[in-house]
């Protein structure tokens, strides 16, 4: 088996360690993210390899095909303390536009070697962080990352990310439904930078989830 890449080490052994700076400033009242709609393609069935670094398989030498992305960021409520012991999921399509989903038009094209789908406890502090992929568009929707977070208390919140200034953001009814009051913008638009000092050619953001309970 090849040995794990640095940043899947960094990814799975490092999870709580932060990759990028996280956003200061952090206030009482902020504002929540808004739910969204789960979509029709959550996993109905789990990989076998699910941690937090979906561009590379457990036991496969190939990289999943399309552009690196870390994602990272902290689990808050809304007066800016970390949620301990929340689960978090992310699931995406890949680099075609194809998620591993009964009900996916041409499943059998998907690239295998992306896991698509991966979770964590987010460390005491509430931080977590993920190796994905870049999102991209398929035919109705703009590119989008899902995401759920659990929380140890009961409570739940589905929604999902987006590439801040995509031209099919304002165009889709799911992202249009989520942003009605403005301030809900920046929790679910993701602002993208290169991030050379983490992984060539991999794109790298934060992203706080501010949950009400």
């Amino acid at each position: 088996m090849k040995p794990p890449t640095p940043s899947r080490r960094a990814l799975i052994v490092g999870a709580g360690v932060s990759l990028l700076p996280l956003r200061s400033g952090i206030a009482a009242g902020l504002a929540a993210t808004p739910a969204q709609t789960e979509g029709p393609f959550y996993p109905t069935a789990f990989p076998a390899d699910m941690d937090n670094d979906l561009v590379q398989v457990r036991g496969r030498v190939a990289q999943a095909m399309g552009t690196i992305l870390h994602l990272e960021g902290r689990v808050l409520d809304l007066n800016g303390r970390p949620v301990d012991g929340a689960l978090i999921e992310i699931w995406q399509c890949d680099a075609q536009g194809l998620y591993d989903h009964p009900r996916q038009p041409g499943r059998d094209r998907r690239d295998s070697a992306f896991q698509g789908y991966g979770r964590m406890l987010v460390a005491a502090d509430g931080r977590y962080s993920f190796r994905a992929l870049k999102p991209v568009a398929y035919p109705g929707r703009t590119p989008h990352i899902h995401f759920k977070v659990a929380t140890a208390s009961g409570g739940l919140l589905t929604s999902q990310f987006y590439i801040a200034g995509e031209p099919g953001n304002e165009r889709d009814g799911v992202f249009r439904s989520a942003i009605r009051d403005p301030r809900q913008r920046e929790r679910i638009e993701m602002r993208l930078a290169p991030a050379p000092g983490l992984e060539a050619g991999a794109l790298a953001t934060t992203m706080d989830i501010v949950l009400v309970g």
